[in-house]
């Protein structure tokens, strides 16, 4: 199997980590988007990472099917938990990181435009989903060790990635370690797995 990915892409990294975690070996193929001869095109239609290219060449896209795949590849140490009460807890958490990541995604594009095109009504928009998400997550997680029935899962994954993807692109606007202590705690305890600290991404 192969991973067509980004460096910074929280999304790739979540099944970066997921693969690490399971002890699952897969080639991880870095790409450019922009390229007008991206291999991403042949293998998703939505031209985006990441993408699990299979060894019969078919793909899975987008990262929640992949993690899902890889989860359930072995038994060991699952990080979807089995019980559906659980599970739905685990993909609640990991949906709102994402939509985190999303409304981020959405923020550096628009500031990327040249100042006189710029919405700031827009960007004040997407900053309001980021901080709303981050707030809802930092009470739901309280003094909790981990997100979802005090054992690790694809919920601390997901706000792991989440976080470290929101300290890249919009630290200066949003303060993580100041304004959110309960995802700042955890996000330094998942620093501390090999599994995050090899798959950093690149100011």
């Amino acid at each position: 199997m192969k991973l067509l990915y980004t460096i910074n892409s929280p999304y790739a990294r979540k099944v970066r980590i997921v693969a690490a975690e399971k002890h699952i070996d897969i080639v991880l193929l870095e790409v450019v988007l922009g390229a007008p001869d991206c291999i991403v095109n042949q293998y998703n239609p939505l031209g985006k990472v990441p993408v699990l290219v299979l060894d019969d060449d078919e793909s899975l896209y987008d990262s929640r099917v992949i993690v899902e795949y890889l989860d359930n590849r072995t038994p060991l140490a699952h990080l979807i938990p089995q019980d559906l009460g659980s599970k739905i807890k685990v993909r609640r958490w990991e949906a709102l990181a994402d939509g985190v990541c999303d409304a981020t995604v959405a923020t550096v594009n628009e500031k990327r435009k040249s100042p006189e095109v710029q919405s700031a009504t827009f960007i004040t928009k997407q900053l309001d989903k980021v901080m709303h998400g981050l707030q809802a997550l930092n009470n739901d997680l309280g003094k909790s060790k981990w997100c979802v029935n005090d054992t690790f899962s694809l919920a601390d994954v997901a706000v792991g990635c989440m976080l470290g993807y929101v300290n890249l692109r919009i630290g200066d606007l949003v303060n993580v370690a100041i304004d959110y202590p309960n995802l700042e705690r955890l996000h330094v305890a998942l620093l501390k797995r090999k599994s995050f600290k090899d798959s950093l991404p690149v100011p």
